[in-house]
């Protein structure tokens, strides 16, 4: 069977992807027999463009990278649930940029998306953020595939881990790094630089954004925990329900005080389970230095899961990067075709 592919948000990630899967067409082939056409792409500011046979990608990557638009292909219009059909679209690729408060555009596109029957990947933490339920009970209604790797540790596979490579397993509790930014920041402090400096260079550095405070303040990490509350523990809980404390008020005192102790000052990530049900939470920890977390240092995240069959175990790899997040869109995508 060879899958239609439509994309909406043709960004860094987006553009990630399409070329993921020019440059490994053959090897996908080969490998997972996935067999592909991407039929529709769908971009804010670039526009529309559909071809139910299948876009040129080397052409569409061509514009994209000289120009950053679709260049001469004809636009397409209308509503994306009528392009949906109108392409043949069988997966939708949803990278549209996060809005924590309405899931939008990104809710809506897939909204639509399994409405019509199509399976949905997504990189986006919003949707899931405010209608988890909702989307998880469509996808199961109209018998398609919802699937989203990407939105807690970029291509960094924990989902997968925890559903597939510990099936059998019981999550007693979850603690990690789940935002790279704050972890640059701390690593960067640890050596000597001020919260300002390590900012400063975050920025230059593209981790991070014009405006910080979704990352230095924990939001980002605190919406990466709602998601984890549910695929976990199966609890539904919202972000304002999650003890959170960002780091701009970490001086270069207590990160002194931290290594005088033998200890690493990192922003903790976490859900504790017990009786009385799960305690979620987003603040910076001293941790020791011999703990798996200690050692990761700069933009990269990590997560101990606590099981009772296998222990603790130590997720470590890149938690952003736009190729890193478009892997995680292609790895659902194969996983689908499975």
């Amino acid at each position: 069977m060879k899958h239609k592919i439509a994309l909406a948000g043709c960004g860094n990630v987006g553009t990630a992807l399409l070329e993921i899967l020019h440059e490994k067409k053959k090897e996908l082939k080969d490998k997972y027999a996935f067999e592909y056409e991407v039929v529709l792409i769908r971009d804010l500011m670039k526009g529309t463009i559909m071809n139910d046979l299948g876009l040129d990608m080397g052409t569409v990557l061509g514009e994209l990278h000289e120009r950053n638009s679709f260049g001469a292909f004809e636009q397409a219009s209308g509503p994306l649930g009528e392009l949906l059909k109108r392409s043949g679209a069988t997966v939708l690729a949803e990278c549209t940029p996060t809005n924590l408060k309405t899931g939008e555009p990104g809710l809506s596109h897939i909204r639509d998306a399994l409405a019509a029957g199509i399976n949905v990947t997504t990189t986006n933490k919003g949707p899931l953020a405010v209608a988890f339920d909702e989307l998880t009970a469509a996808a199961e209604r109209n018998g398609v595939k919802f699937l989203y790797e990407g939105v807690v540790m970029s291509g960094t596979p924990i989902i997968d881990m925890v559903k597939n490579g510990m099936a059998g397993c019981s999550v007693l509790g979850v603690e990690g790094i789940l935002n790279g930014t704050t972890n640059f920041i701390l690593t960067k402090m640890t050596d000597g630089a001020t919260y300002h400096e390590a900012l400063a260079e975050a920025t230059e550095l593209g981790y991070a954004e014009a405006d910080p405070s979704g990352d230095v303040e924990g939001w980002d990490a605190a919406v990466k925990v709602v998601i984890l509350a549910k695929i976990l523990f199966g609890q539904s809980i919202q972000v304002k329900d999650v003890a959170r404390l960002g780091i701009t008020q970490i001086t270069p005192q207590q990160i002194a005080s931290a290594s005088k102790n033998g200890n690493v000052m990192k922003l903790i990530a976490g859900i504790d389970f017990d009786t009385f049900g799960i305690h979620p939470y987003v603040m910076p920890r001293e941790i020791e230095a011999s703990h798996p977390l200690a050692q990761v240092g700069g933009a990269v995240n990590a997560i101990t899961v606590k099981t009772d069959n296998l222990g603790e175990v130590t997720l470590t790899g890149p938690g952003a990067g736009r190729r890193e997040t478009g892997q995680a869109l292609l790895s659902d995508m194969i996983r689908m075709s499975r």
